[in-house]
């Protein structure tokens, strides 16, 4: 079985339904012991900022900020696409905690010799 899970994320808070789903996702498999990355491109780039991801997504839905603390505290990462992130001019210095800049070879390295499991929203 992989040990691995890696969730790939395009959309950012214009659809926060499908945000919603795929921190649920990560939460999911970080908080069942797989080492989790969320690899985050297009608009969901802005969400590894400190302060974007907040809000509830729908009636009954946890809010962006519980599933992000939730995602930390079971030790989750991010990776930032940094082609994405520089063509928005945004700053590396706001990013949270866990994330990093990198695309797909780091990914790929962090994936490594494993079997992961692999989700895109």
């Amino acid at each position: 079985m992989a040990d691995k899970a890696v969730i790939s994320l395009t959309t950012g808070l214009e659809d926060a339904e499908r945000v919603t789903v795929a921190f649920l996702v990560a939460v999911g498999a970080a908080e069942t012991g797989r080492r989790t990355l969320v690899f985050l491109t297009k608009e969901a780039v802005r969400l590894a900022l400190e302060g974007v991801a907040v809000g509830t997504a729908c009636e009954g839905c946890p809010s962006l900020p519980s599933l992000l603390q939730r995602y930390a505290a079971a030790g989750g990462r991010y990776l930032v696409c940094p082609i994405c992130f520089d063509a928005k001019g945004l700053d590396k210095g706001d990013l949270i905690p866990g994330a990093e800049l990198g695309g797909t070879v780091p990914m790929w390295q962090w994936i490594g010799e494993d079997h992961a499991v692999t989700f895109s929203y």
